[in-house]
């Protein structure tokens, strides 16, 4: 029987997948610690405020990534080279969605329309990657060696997702609500497109490591675009709402540090 705890549990066991498998998180994670960083320090005058928030959210970012690696490091394995079809910050860049990594580079600063435009993109992408923890903690919170670094990913993720709520809310307030709606929706249903593409071609490179047969890998690829249909249909919906979340100020107190991990 096909679940995702199943297949997760067979990418665990397997050095060569748990490699690609952490490989490709880190570098997705050390791509956003980057992108914040800059955020943080182009933010507008007008907006300084929040620049401690977003460079909270890179270094968070930043950690997940070296706990990755170090989860590599525990088993002996060296990161390998991220397949560029799995590589997902960028195939969202090239769908236009997010702030250019261009834009990032130089040093003029960044518009009140970018910030909009940057909370909105990760409102999305934190509800996906919100979303993917809460699934790995419910079936490998308690795993000895991967259950802490999950948990403490997975409260992170959670708290992200709630400072983008509470700070587009107050942008909604200010008078951007119309383009925040407008690069919530285009946002979200890039995403569900990549993150479809991005499935199939891990799926791919895991079914060739692990030696799946072709009926479960074309099962599992049916599954993915299964998932996209109805994300297409109807998913996507629910990440484009805007509420009020429990966790007030998520990113606005210390830090929480890996040593163990890093």
């Amino acid at each position: 029987m096909l679940s995702a705890r199943s297949l997760f549990q067979e990418i665990v066991d397997n050095d060569d997948a748990f490699q690609l498998f952490c490989s490709v998180a880190a570098s997705g994670e050390s791509q956003g610690g980057w992108e914040n960083a800059r955020i943080a320090a182009l933010v507008p005058p007008s907006m300084r405020e929040m620049a401690p928030k977003i460079a909270r959210h890179g270094a968070d970012e930043d950690k997940h990534g070296r706990i990755f690696q170090a989860l590599l490091r525990k088993r002996g394995l060296p990161p390998v080279p991220v397949p560029p079809e799995t590589d997902y910050t960028m195939l969202l860049e090239r769908r236009g969605i997010g702030l250019p990594h261009a834009k990032l580079r130089r040093d003029e600063p960044l518009t009140e329309h970018d910030i909009v435009v940057y909370l909105s993109h990760s409102r999305v992408t934190e509800q996906r990657a919100a979303d993917q923890m809460d699934a790995l903690v419910a079936h490998f919170g308690d795993h000895p060696e991967l259950g802490k670094a999950i948990r403490m990913i997975s409260n992170d993720e959670d708290n992200h997702l709630a400072y983008c709520h509470e700070e587009l809310l107050r942008l909604n307030h200010r008078g951007h609500g119309r383009t925040i709606q407008r690069v919530l929706r285009e946002s979200a249903l890039a995403e569900i497109a990549v993150h479809r593409d991005v499935s199939l071609a891990v799926m791919d490179h895991m079914g060739r490591l692990l030696r799946w047969p072709r009926a479960k890998s074309a099962a599992l690829a049916a599954g993915i675009r299964g998932t996209y249909g109805w994300e297409r249909l109807a998913g996507w919906h629910r990440m484009v709402g805007l509420r009020m979340p429990e966790r007030l100020d998520a990113l606005g107190g210390v830090p929480t540090t890996a040593p163990e991990f890093a």
